[in-house]
């Protein structure tokens, strides 16, 4: 460890495994330690036993829960848009070639029906529709706004910035999602699921930028849906844990160092800058360190934004109202449970190897609103069904208010509660640019292996 490198990671966290292998690719001497026994930090995937570990205090689980080997179970839920950069990234570095990838079956949305003479009020959960043809089909709307938003999903598609004929008078550069919406008279609820279930936004603040990150963010869920099958999200077989696996890999053929079981006791600075870390009795020198929150947490150099509550629920069922899908994704937007940031649930089964047969998991995560958390989840496990356990963690989420450039100290952003890693994936690109003065370019990507 006393040596000289350029770079030294700390965390092994998909976004620092993604920077280390970028970096040795592009022959940095990279020091990548982690203070854990295993990969992934919080994005590892581990056993039932190790679930007992972390949640139960080293109880032992149920023996019918049966062998280590058949759990790898996610500590962040999240899936991987299949046209996303993430997905880029994977090909950019050919770490696909490491990973087993599987279609997630479904994507759904939550709407909130109020009561009729009829009826009472309740909520249901429908299929997302990603095109216009799917739009006339759906159940989320009435006749007439199945045209209307039928005719948005056509114009989006075929929306182009540079084609003054595609864009019937409305600039997306200067005009807002909402004026956009306005266009084609769409009604709340409409907005509500295309802002959040197609466009993945985290909050309504889209509606007042400009509308063409709309257009990107709607364009790219149904780009994604014909990528490789009939739903816009990829898991990996075995868990999220092998993508930084899979990176960290990377980094090593490249001349990457990797020691686990290592902490960074202290980040050493002289004159203002970054000079190496010291761990134990030994130090290692570099100008440039990359790390997540919770190694800086004693320095002036992170602050906390929010709050996520997760839970991780095993099921013995699917969830009710997904035809019976052994994995999907289940969004509830905000407004239709009266609340300010969504609720997100992820299912995956056997199928991808991460559970045995009899089992299921549901992850479910949202943004902390309140002093009640655990009561927050509420509509989201009134939706899942009798539920056989339950494993919930709270984290403080954190962002750096300092950009590296000044003292070469790069630090991470904490994940947020999304059901995907597009957010994740923008903080590793602009880190990217940060370090190196480069964009990171994946337009011209090599084949896709599943393309040949």
């Amino acid at each position: 460890m006393n040596e000289q490198y350029d770079v030294i990671v700390c965390g092994t966290g998909l976004k620092e495994c993604i920077l280390s292998g970028l970096l040795s690719v592009k022959g940095k001497k990279v020091l990548h330690i982690d203070r854990n026994d295993y990969y992934g930090g919080d994005c590892a995937s581990v056993n039932i036993t190790n679930l007992y570990k972390i949640f139960r205090d080293g109880k032992e689980p149920p023996k019918e829960y049966g062998h280590n080997r058949d759990w790898n179970v996610d500590l962040i839920p999240k899936f991987i848009m299949a046209n996303g950069n993430l997905v880029k990234i994977l090909l950019y570095t050919r770490v696909s070639r490491y990973l087993e990838w599987k279609c997630v079956e479904g994507s759904y949305v939550y709407q909130f029906h109020k009561g009729g003479m009829f009826s009472s009020a309740k909520g249901q959960i429908h299929k997302v529709p990603a095109s216009g043809s799917e739009a006339i089909k759906s159940d989320l709307m009435g006749l007439m706004e199945k045209r209307r938003c039928r005719n948005f999903l056509i114009y989006v598609n075929k929306y182009d910035q540079k084609d003054p004929k595609t864009m019937d008078k409305f600039d997306g550069q200067k005009q807002t999602g909402a004026e956009l919406f306005k266009k084609f008279g769409l009604e709340p609820n409409t907005i509500d699921f295309i802002g959040h279930a197609m466009g993945l936004f985290l909050n309504d603040n889209y509606l007042n930028e400009p509308a063409i990150n709309l257009i990107e963010r709607i364009n790219l869920y149904a780009d994604s849906m014909g990528r490789y099958g009939d739903t816009p999200f990829l898991y990996p077989i075995y868990g999220l844990g092998g993508i930084p696996e899979g990176f960290s890999r990377l980094a090593a053929i490249h001349g990457g160092t990797y020691m686990l079981r290592t902490n960074a006791d202290e980040i050493l600075m002289e004159s203002g800058k970054v000079v190496g870390i010291r761990s134990g009795t030994e130090t290692a020198k570099a100008p440039m360190v990359i790390c997540d929150p919770s190694y800086v947490l004693n320095l002036d150099r992170v602050k906390k934004v929010g709050q996520v509550i997760r839970s991780i629920c095993i099921l013995q069922h699917p969830i009710p109202n997904t035809k019976d899908s052994n994995s999907c994704q289940i969004i509830i937007p905000q407004k239709q449970v009266n609340r300010k940031s969504d609720i997100y649930i992820a299912l995956v089964s056997s199928g991808h190897a991460v559970c045995p047969k009899e089992f299921l998991i549901a992850m479910i995560s949202t943004n902390i609103e309140t002093s009640n958390p655990e009561n927050e989840l509420k509509p989201a496990l009134e939706l899942l069904g009798p539920v056989k356990e339950m494993f919930t963690s709270i984290k403080d989420l954190y962002e750096p208010f300092t950009t590296g450039k000044d003292d070469g100290l790069f630090i991470t952003k904490s994940y947020d509660a999304t059901s995907h890693f597009e957010t994740s994936v923008d903080d590793v690109m602009e880190l990217y640019t940060r370090i190196t003065g480069e964009t990171l370019d994946l337009t011209n990507l090599p084949p896709d292996e599943e393309d040949q």
